[in-house]
């Protein structure tokens, strides 16, 4: 059975596009938002997979008990509508083509109605798209694959750090680095991609940009930081971090006063990097630049 999350508002644990499956042995995988308002849901889809029962396949939950109906059992306000699909022979064909397109890190469009599971390669202009016509009727597109890009310029211990705990979350991880014996780039399983550069200035024609782009650039030294904030000023990301000390930042930033840079682009450079929790160790620093990016995708 296949729980999606087909939309959510306000403070619902469930976010669009949070979904889980629980299989007739009772395996399951994945979350729907937990609490009560998820084991309830749980044993409904065990239920219907033991007797074989019809079920609705569209349920809205409220999460407040003053609710007249669709009372989720909790009360963190908000609300979520849930899509509960008996997984079919009809169904394998789109599910393969799924697998196989994120496997490939390809992204591609799943598409839900209350009939079924659709895949096709074609890339959607959203992330989600969701339209309910009537109480059971509906139509839900998600961007599948990957969502966002990190590109992490240098390839040193705070890149080997975030690479690690960024490939928990929904992004594509690129790293590049000009140094082909590096340690900590040969121990980086976590990125998708290292690429080596014969100079950073490559990276003005190597990384396009966009709005689910983001760039942190920690390079081994002062020039090369600068080298790499000159390549890539000229293209608009997401996110542009710099990694530094406050006092290399400063003196970074005075030379750029008299540079004829463009001053807008300057200005919207997270600069030092990460939220501020006076963190020391590559760990500490990824956690701090982590959250960041995180509260920068999450703004909108």
């Amino acid at each position: 059975m296949l729980l999606y999350v087909l939309e959510s508002n306000g403070s619902s644990p469930g976010r669009q596009g949070f979904c889980m499956a629980v299989a007739a042995d009772a395996e399951m995988c994945g979350s729907i938002g937990g609490g009560i308002m998820e084991h309830k849901f749980v044993e409904m889809a065990k239920a219907r997979l033991a007797d074989g029962m019809d079920m609705e396949p569209v349920h809205k939950q409220i999460h407040d008990k003053a609710a007249g109906k669709h009372q989720s059992g909790m009360i963190c306000s908000g609300e979520q509508t849930i899509f509960l699909h008996r997984i079919t022979a009809a169904d394998l064909p789109a599910i393969r083509n799924l697998l196989a397109s994120v496997s490939q890190h390809k992204n591609g469009s799943l598409i839900l109605t209350e009939n079924g599971i659709d895949f096709k390669n074609e890339i959607p202009r959203k992330d989600f798209y969701f339209q309910q016509a009537s109480e059971t009727a509906f139509t839900l597109i998600e961007k599948t694959g990957y969502k966002n890009k990190l590109h992490i310029i240098g390839g040193g211990h705070c890149a080997l750090a975030l690479s690690k705990l960024m490939s928990q979350m929904d992004f594509y991880i690129k790293v590049y680095e000009e140094r082909d014996d590096l340690n900590t780039l040969r121990d980086n399983r976590y990125a998708h991609e290292k690429i080596l550069l014969e100079s950073y200035s490559e990276l003005g024609d190597t990384i396009e940009g966009g709005n689910n782009v983001y760039v942190v650039i920690m390079t081994f030294g002062y020039r090369t930081d600068d080298i790499a904030v000159r390549a890539l000023l000229k293209s608009s990301f997401r996110y542009l971090g710099l990694l530094g000390s406050r006092k290399k930042i400063e003196k970074l930033f005075a030379e750029y006063e008299n540079s004829a840079l463009d001053k807008a682009a300057l200005a919207r450079i997270h600069s030092p990097v990460g939220v501020q929790i006076k963190s020391k160790t590559p760990p500490e620093i990824a956690v701090s630049i982590a959250a960041e990016i995180i509260a920068e995708k999450n703004r909108f």
